[in-house]
This record gives C-alpha cells, sequence and structure tokens, in this order.
C-alpha cells in the first residue's frame, strides 16, 4: 500500500496522556499470517481514513486463547487469557474491535468470567457504525454489480447471532449479493473453527472447506466474501482445488469495503 497507515500502540498513547476510543484487537493471524495481515491493513486504512481514534497492544498482545480452548486445553486457554486481561485492565480497556469472530467469541463470551468485562464487536459491526454515522461512504465503489456470496463465519454467525452487519455494508457498495443454499443460521462450517486450523482432517470422501467451496461456486459468485482469516484461508484453499483461482477471488469484507471508499 502506497500511503503510509497510521498504526499507534496503547504505551505511545498512555506516554502522551491520551486514551484512545477503541482497541483493535489484531489477533494471532492478523499479525503473523501474510495473507491476513492484508485484512488488519485494509481495516487500519479505513480507520485512518475515517479518523477513528484507535490503538493496538503491539507486542504486548497474545493469543486470545481460543485454539488452545477448543483443543481441550483449558489451563493454556487461563493463562493466556489472565495474562492479556491483566495487560487490558491496566490500560482500562473498554471498547475491543476484532477482524477475528474466534478472538470476538472468547473476548466476548470468555473473558468476562476471568475478570475481563469489555464491549466487543467484530470489525463488520464496527464499520457499519461508521456507516450509520456518516463517518465512511460506500456507494459506487469498484464492487458495484459485482456477484458476490457471503460465508458466515461460525464464530460470528450461529455462535453471536451477527449475520446483518456484513451484510448491511457490501449491500451498501450495491453489489449482486447471492446467497449460499446453506447460509446465516444454517451456514456449513469451513472447518477450520475448534482448532481443527491447525490438524490434518480426519478421514473422508471430502474435505469440508472444499464441500463450502462448492456451496459458493453455485451461486456462480465471482467474490466469497468471509469475516474470518480463517475462513479466508479455508475458502482459498477450496478455490484452489477446484481450480478456480482465476475465476474466483475470496476477500474479507474490509478489503471490498477499503477498495470502495
Amino acid at each position: 500500500m502506497s500511503e503510509a497507515l497510521k498504526v499507534p500502540t496503547m504505551a505511545e498513547m498512555m506516554a502522551e496522556d491520551k486514551t484512545p476510543d477503541i482497541l483493535f484487537w489484531v489477533g494471532s493471524a492478523g499479525s503473523f499470517d501474510d495473507r491476513a495481515k492484508k485484512i488488519s491493513r485494509a481495516f487500519v486504512k479505513i480507520l485512518n481514513k475515517a479518523n477513528v481514534n484507535f490503538a493496538v497492544l503491539g507486542t504486548e498482545e497474545s493469543s486470545s486463547g481460543d485454539a488452545a480452548k477448543r483443543a481441550g486445553n483449558e489451563f493454556l486457554f487461563q493463562m493466556q487469557a489472565i495474562t492479556n486481561i491483566e495487560v487490558l485492565n491496566a490500560y482500562e480497556v473498554k471498547k475491543i474491535v476484532t477482524c477475528c469472530p474466534h478472538s470476538y467469541n472468547t473476548i466476548k463470551n470468555e473473558y468476562p468470567e476471568l475478570g475481563g468485562t469489555y464491549e466487543v464487536y467484530h470489525h463488520t459491526e464496527f464499520l457499519q457504525q461508521l456507516l450509520k454515522a456518516g463517518k465512511i461512504s460506500l456507494s459506487g465503489g469498484e464492487y458495484k454489480g459485482k456477484r458476490v456470496t457471503f460465508h458466515d463465519p461460525c464464530y460470528l454467525g450461529r455462535a453471536n447471532s451477527v449475520f446483518d452487519a456484513p451484510r448491511a455494508l457490501m449491500n451498501e457498495m450495491k453489489v449482486d449479493l447471492v446467497e449460499m443454499k446453506r447460509s446465516k443460521l444454517n451456514s456449513l462450517c469451513c472447518g477450520a473453527g475448534g482448532a481443527q486450523m491447525f490438524k490434518e482432517p480426519e478421514k473422508g470422501d471430502k474435505d469440508i472447506n472444499v464441500l463450502r467451496t462448492e456451496d459458493a461456486m453455485e451461486t456462480s459468485a465471482e467474490i466469497i466474501a468471509t469475516g474470518c482469516p480463517f475462513c479466508n484461508t479455508m475458502m482459498t484453499d477450496g478455490v484452489k482445488a477446484k481450480e478456480q483461482e482465476g475465476k474466483i477471488e475470496v476477500l474479507d469484507v474490509a478489503e471490498l469495503v477499503a477498495r470502495s471508499l
């Protein structure tokens, strides 16, 4: 990206006696995975453009503990969570926004019992707030009229009932939004959740991400939109497995928004 992104850390903010309105929780994927970093950058580009007063934890951010908990290591999860909660509470963080539904679900629903209670938003929810407040405008972007289908991430949709925000953003872009036969509450998992991302699939006649990609292909969509870095990886791999790379693009909603500003 040509323009320099402004990404202040909480430590820098505090040193200047400033308090950000939101903490952007980047998440492990958004910090380390090359593909997911692009989603983080797209989201920061939007925050900069909308003049949102935000900060990140930087090196003080650790894994949310989602993968450890789903894999059955409750002890490791609590260690990771409590470490994060101590940092967040020391900075008196109130409002958190993240591009990762796994972090979103864990911090929103599982941190409170360990002493960490915050207002937590998925990035699509926060972007919808910016849209409603007139801080961003999306009409007539490069995706106008493009055929797009949205894959609901499990921890965003079924686990937290967030279905409308991503769709509202895409409708604002005037895309031709087509639903898969399994969507919203009946959406099919991409196969990455529950720490499955980090292991080989069990024996069967088809990988679940390929099955989900076939659902998307049935809509004849040019773009598969996602709201989760794990889903993005699984759907991208599915598109490759079906040899559709030149025909179907997998993009996060934040990337669609960033390119439509």
